[in-house]
């Protein structure tokens, strides 16, 4: 018991102040996801699309997400991290109320596009913000600080979505609108900007040429693009979970509330496991750990072929599949932290959120068609595979998740000058 209590004191102290403004806003943000998780059933329910439809416009999500965190990753170097979040959300707020009345099945799909787009986009500057502040030995334990605020919020706002789809669906429009437009209130008004000067004081912001090298340095970075891969491939069946999943459940005769119920668990073993589970990952090497999370994935997504119309078995697979989520999401998050160049932070946030986006845009068509022509057990089988693929893949790359190669010494004289060096292991 003492041992546990010191544990969850070490994960609260010596963080900064900005970083727990910015976990505020996370946390504020989440409580108010209520769109995402049940645009599929709003549009097969109350739309009238079939599976495989409403998977291709719930795909321009995904299309727009990839869009959103390469850009997100650009301005977030170039203008600032704060303006970056700060004006995303405010987008994104004003688009989601503009879906609460839109009927057109093009505008539907345009505007999920632009929503997917404004929903990525903060997302490299909030993981380049935490990278500035917080020293190297500090990133996981902040990233999985960060991540547990965004399931604490996850789970209760899928709770809330599913009571408030009972009155009326255009209420998740409309309280999802409300909290990201207070998201963006509070980046601007409280964040700090922690954009490291690459430049001589008074100068323009690198654009052009000079941005796009900034750019190709990270796509040139192997052990990223490896990482973004497997990352991708198990993206791909988290996104089963909020896209086809809650198909599979209506079509076993679940209701949207008992889907609300059972993808809450998500949020609530978070909630419960990732203080002490960060505590267990501490000093661990990072390749078992993602070699295990990637089995996890596929494990709990095997488990729900079995599910039938039993609702506490698709809540076994949930809550399998999130402890692999949360092995995997602050591991990798914090090793791409670690691999970046000090200048490059946002950009290589961006194209690691790539691999994220990229998923969320392939998942609803992948399974929407796999569920309508093969059927659930075709779809969770094939998910087991994946996630076994991925487990391989991790083992044969060797990935331990620190940066091999040495930074130049540009990149060694600026990290020193802004006081924020990086650890670079060998």
């Amino acid at each position: 018991m003492p041992d546990v209590r010191w544990a969850r004191g070490a994960m609260f102290r010596g963080l900064p102040r900005g970083f727990w403004w910015l976990w505020s806003s996370t946390l504020v943000n989440r409580l108010g996801t209520f769109v995402y998780p049940f645009l599929t059933l709003y549009l097969t329910l109350d739309r009238g699309f079939s599976a495989t439809e409403a998977g291709l416009v719930v795909s321009c999500f995904g299309l727009g997400s990839v869009a959103g965190s390469l850009a997100g990753g650009e301005l977030s170097d170039r203008l600032g991290r704060r303006a970056t979040m700060a004006g995303s959300y405010v987008v994104t707020a004003a688009v989601t109320a503009a879906l609460a009345v839109t009927t057109q099945v093009a505008a539907i799909a345009a505007l999920t596009f632009l929503f997917g787009a404004g929903s990525s986009a903060p997302r490299p500057a909030l993981s380049a913000m935490i990278s500035d502040l917080v020293r190297p030995e500090d990133r996981q334990r902040a990233f999985s600080l960060n991540y547990w605020a965004v399931n604490v919020g996850f789970g209760l706002s899928s709770v809330m979505a599913g009571f408030l789809v009972r009155a009326d669906f255009v209420w998740i429009f409309i309280g999802d609108a409300v909290t990201t437009l207070a998201c963006g209130l509070i980046a601007w008004q409280r964040l700090p900007e922690t954009r490291p000067p690459t430049q001589d004081a008074g100068s323009a912001p690198t654009a052009g040429p000079a941005a796009a090298r900034g750019l190709t340095l990270a796509l040139r970075d192997g052990r990223l693009l490896a990482l973004t891969a497997v990352a991708f491939a198990l993206w791909l069946l988290f996104h089963q979970g909020v896209t086809t999943l809650p198909v599979a459940m209506e079509g076993e005769g679940l209701s949207a509330r008992t889907y609300g119920l059972v993808i809450s668990l998500n949020g609530l073993v978070v909630v419960l496991l990732q203080i002490p589970l960060t505590r267990w990952l501490r000093g661990r090497r990072s390749g078992p750990l993602l070699t295990g999370a990637a089995l996890m994935f596929g494990a709990g997504f095997g488990v729900t072929a079995f599910a039938g119309n039993a609702a506490l078995v698709y809540g076994l697979g949930v809550v399998i599949w999130t402890v692999g989520e949360m092995v995997f999401a602050p591991t990798s998050a914090a090793a791409v932290a670690d691999m970046s160049p000090l200048h490059l932070r946002g950009r290589y946030q961006g194209v690691f959120g790539f691999g994220t986006a990229a998923a969320s845009f392939v998942a609803p068509i992948v399974g929407g068609v796999v569920l309508d022509r093969a059927g659930a057990a075709v779809l969770w089988a094939g998910c087991a595979a994946v996630g076994l693929l991925a487990s391989c893949a991790f083992v044969l790359l060797r990935f331990d998740g620190s940066a091999r190669r040495v930074w130049g010494k540009d990149d060694a004289e600026r990290s020193g000058a802004a006081g924020l060096t990086d650890t670079v292991s060998s």
